[in-house]
């Protein structure tokens, strides 16, 4: 008995290397033809994307190239720059703040632009800090709002 349950063990590891090792091949393989597409697209193969281990640099390029990258989206280059600004300046961080402030203006923004997405992400947090912290009422709050998206729509129409 003991000896078959140390032969299923032996059994079941070696299957379980087999499986670990095999995928990572593949994803390999598909590390080396991402490179190969960031090389082309971009004409350099940026560090940041050799900070991945192999098997996530097809998807983090893929998902660049899907939706930052793709002028095929519902929102244009110059606004999904833009709300990346934003967001990195909330995380903080130096390095996306540079990349997106660089990506807004190369996609069309102007400074005043990059102010007032700046300035957005300031409010935003300002007020998630004072309904958060002061424990509004989230029923209420929606509540309120709709009143107030209502009233401004009457008196649009």
């Amino acid at each position: 008995m003991l000896k078959w349950k140390i032969q299923s063990l032996v059994m079941a590891a070696g299957i379980g290397a087999l499986l670990t090792v095999a995928p990572a091949k593949a994803e390999d393989a598909s590390a080396t033809a991402a490179y190969k597409d960031i090389q082309a697209t971009l004409g350099s193969v940026p560090d940041m994307f050799r900070t991945l281990p192999d098997v996530a640099v097809a998807g983090a390029w893929a998902e660049i190239k899907g939706v930052q990258l793709n002028p095929k989206t519902a929102l244009d280059g110059k606004t999904k720059e833009l709300m990346g600004l934003a967001v990195a300046a909330q995380i903080p961080c130096q390095y996306c703040i540079y990349f997106h402030t660089q990506a807004a203006k190369l996609n069309g923004a102007t400074d005043e632009e990059i102010k007032e997405a700046v300035a957005m992400a300031a409010i935003v947090r300002h007020w998630s800090t004072m309904l958060n912290g002061s424990q509004v009422d989230l029923a209420t709050f929606k509540q309120q709002a709709d009143e107030v998206f209502a009233a401004v729509k009457a008196k649009s129409q």
